[in-house]
Parts: structure tokens; C-alpha cells; sequence
């Protein structure tokens, strides 16, 4: 029997969840490429609960104790005294989402000999080393697609937040006050402005979907051109490279995943081309952008506003300095954890446990790496190599700042 540890973020400050703010979720069976959700044979939990949290455990704990595996769920997963590092040595299957990710690096699964799986809730596997991967012929998953929509709703309403100065206006409410010019020096309008993806897969034309009707002009940058009929269809411009984009667009988003050749890929070069009073999203992940460099940009006017809901690492540590920079619009990384996202991305972990228990092949679009290499969704959007260098400062978050 296997030993299975469940790396979930905290339930709420005030408890787990007694009752929801909705009774239901709107019925979806198939993604916008038609794609399928997540078919495993059964599930054990309401669809619509909080199971992201330690107590909510993916819905899995009765499916994997009815098989006679061992399921450990805990949010304790950095630093050498915690559960996670004091478990590995014998555990074969290690699960965490990208929101409160436990870092798999190269030292971690050297002290992991039984590892087998590493199965990402949700999508974006750069928390594990994939090279160590690759070396050791560890098989990663992820939940592919669960909450690409999710994502892009959530950028959506980060551009719309950035230039209308929609959190400053609002925190004029909470103090009582009317101050319409304080809120307004800052604002303007979307429409007619310039807005680019850096990278145009799920989320990148999700975003760009979206934008269409807000009368903007549509760029982006992918290494895998989109097809003629869907540059024609939504008007899209198609830039060669990322610094090519950048100085022609008002507002950036950046919706790639983290590998060696998109880490720090915004930096200070990088953003001395952009436009002056340009925005940035980064709903990607925060090891894209140079924390510091970004800091640099916002406190010059390079930037005029940046917001996003990825950091590294993740839980960042208090003193981060992206919390306290001016003009950001930050939220811990949520965009892809909505209760909606959630009820996907727990059913397609079990529908990779199932597989893998069972023997079945895991679905390919499911595989980062398979087989001592890059493979499925893997092949095509990650590079090898390390991207988890420097992780262990995430233990500082619990440290009082």
C-alpha cells in the first residue's frame, strides 16, 4: 500500500465553512478547445465546498483509506522541521496545488527514494524540480485546463481594477471619505488601449477572449503561433519576441509558465522598453518578473500599476517587498483556486490516483513528465531544468516580520 502526503494551504481564520454563499454551480462538462473535465469514476465531496484547505483534503481521504493507503493532509511543508520533509523518506506520492505549493527540489526528492508521483492540483508544476524529475523518472501530473477560465477571469478583472484605480476609489469608501479627485488622478479607460499576452495558450486567448469586447487592441507573443483563423477571428498581432510586444502595449499580462527560460524574463532591461506608465499583470508566476526590478519600476513611474496573484516564493515572507510597493493591486494567489476551480481540480486528482492505481494510462494532456522526460502538456510548454532555486525562503512567512 502507498503512502500518499496531501499538501493543502490553511482553513479560513474563522473555521472551516458551515454553509456557502451559493447552493450550486452552473453545469459545465467540457472546456472552450472541447476538451472533457475531469471523469473519475466517483467522487466524495459536494461540489461547491472549500476543498483546497486541510480539512477539505481534495475530497480524497475516504476514496484512498478504502484502498489501504496511508493519506496524511497538512499545510506544514517548509523548512527541515516540517511535515512534509519529516514524511518524504517513505512516501510515494506527494500532492500540492500552485497556491501553497510544496516545493520539490532536487534535495528534497534525494531524501524521497520511494517517490513515484507528484500530482499538481491544479496546473503549473514548476514547484517541482523537473530535471531531478526527469533524472529519477518521477512522473508529475497536473490537473490540466481545471482553471485556465478561472485564471483569465481573474486577470480580466486585474486590468479593469489597475487602470481604472478601482482599489484606492474603493478604500476612499472604507475611510468615509469622497474624495472622487484622489480617485479619479489615476483612472482611465481600456478602451483603445494596447493589450499584449505573453503567451497565447489556455489562459493567454482566454484573456484575450475576453478583452475583445472592451474595443482594445489585441497583441501577443507565443513561441507556437495560433492558427490563421483565430488571429483573423479575435484580430489578433502576432509579435516575434516578448521585448518586440512589450514597448507597443499600454498593458501586459503574463500567462506562461515558470522554466528556465522564463525566469526573471522581466527585468529591468526588459522593462526600460515598455512603454512609460504601462501596466503589468502576472497572474503566471511571480518568479517570471525580478522582484526587485518591479519594485524599481512602479517607484520611478516606468510602471503605472502592477497587480497579480503569484509571488515567490509561496507563502511569501511578510517582509516581501511587493507588499508594501506602490500602486500594486496583489492578492495571495487565489485566481485559480475559486470554489468553481476547486470542484475540477480535486475530480481530476482523482481521476489521476484512480489511473495510477488502477494501471491506466494518465491522460496526456494530464503528464509534465513521464517516462525520464519532458511529455504531454509537459513537452509542450516547459523546458528542462530547475526553476525551484531559492524556494526555502518560504519558510520566513511564518516568521514574524
Amino acid at each position: 500500500m502507498a503512502k500518499i502526503v496531501c499538501v493543502l494551504y490553511d482553513d479560513p481564520v474563522d473555521g472551516y465553512p458551515k454553509s456557502y454563499a451559493r447552493d450550486d454551480l452552473p453545469h459545465i462538462d467540457h472546456y472552450p478547445d472541447g476538451q472533457t473535465l475531469p471523469t473519475p469514476k466517483a467522487i466524495d465531496f459536494q461540489p461547491g465546498a472549500l476543498l483546497g484547505s486541510v480539512t477539505g483534503e481534495l475530497g480524497l481521504r475516504k476514496y484512498l483509506e478504502s484502498l489501504g493507503h496511508t493519506f496524511i493532509v497538512t499545510s506544514s511543508k517548509d523548512g527541515p522541521d516540517s511535515v512534509l520533509e519529516r514524511e518524504l523518506p517513505d512516501t510515494e506520492i506527494v500532492i500540492s496545488q500552485p497556491f501553497w505549493p510544496a516545493y520539490l527540489t532536487a534535495e528534497r526528492i534525494a531524501k524521497a527514494p520511494k517517490l513515484k508521483l507528484a500530482i499538481t492540483a491544479g496546473i503549473g508544476s514548476d514547484h517541482v524540480d523537473l530535471q531531478a524529475a526527469i533524472d529519477r523518472k518521477i512522473t508529475v501530473a497536473e490537473v490540466t485546463y481545471c482553471n485556465s477560465i478561472s485564471v483569465a477571469e481573474h486577470v480580466v478583472m486585474m486590468i479593469l481594477g489597475l487602470v481604472r484605480n478601482y482599489i484606492p476609489s474603493y478604500q476612499w469608501v472604507v475611510k468615509g471619505g469622497w474624495n472622487i479627485a484622489d480617485c479619479v488622478e489615476r483612472s482611465y479607460d481600456v478602451e483603445g488601449m494596447h493589450v499584449g499576452t505573453v503567451a497565447a495558450g489556455r489562459i493567454g486567448l482566454a484573456v484575450l477572449r475576453r478583452l475583445r469586447p472592451f474595443d482594445m487592441h489585441l497583441h501577443y507573443y507565443d513561441r507556437h503561433r495560433l492558427p490563421e483563423a483565430t488571429e483573423k477571428e479575435l484580430g489578433l498581432i502576432w509579435h516575434p519576441t516578448v521585448e518586440d510586444m512589450a514597448k507597443v502595449c499600454d498593458v501586459v499580462t503574463i500567462n506562461a509558465p515558470l522554466h528556465p527560460e522564463t525566469e526573471h524574463l522581466f527585468n529591468d532591461a526588459l522593462l526600460a522598453k515598455m512603454k512609460r506608465g504601462a501596466y503589468l499583470v502576472n497572474t503566471a508566476r511571480g518568479k517570471i518578473c525580478d522582484r526587485d526590478a518591479i519594485v524599481r519600476a512602479l517607484e520611478s513611474g516606468r510602471l503605472a500599476g502592477y497587480a497579480g496573484d503569484v509571488w515567490f516564493p509561496q507563502p511569501a515572507p511578510k517582509d516581501h517587498p511587493w507588499r508594501s510597493m506602490p500602486h500594486h493591486g496583489m492578492t495571495p494567489h487565489i485566481s485559480g483556486s475559486s470554489l468553481s476551480a476547486q470542484t475540477r481540480y480535486a475530480a481530476g486528482t482523482r481521476e489521476i490516483l484512480e489511473c495510477w492505481f488502477e494501471g491506466r494510462p494518465i491522460r496526456d494532456e494530464y503528464l509534465i513528465v513521464d517516462g525520464g522526460k519532458l511529455a504531454g502538456a509537459g513537452a509542450h510548454s516547459y523546458s528542462a531544468g530547475n526553476a525551484t532555486a531559492g524556494s526555502e525562503e518560504a519558510a520566513n512567512f511564518s516568521k514574524a516580520s
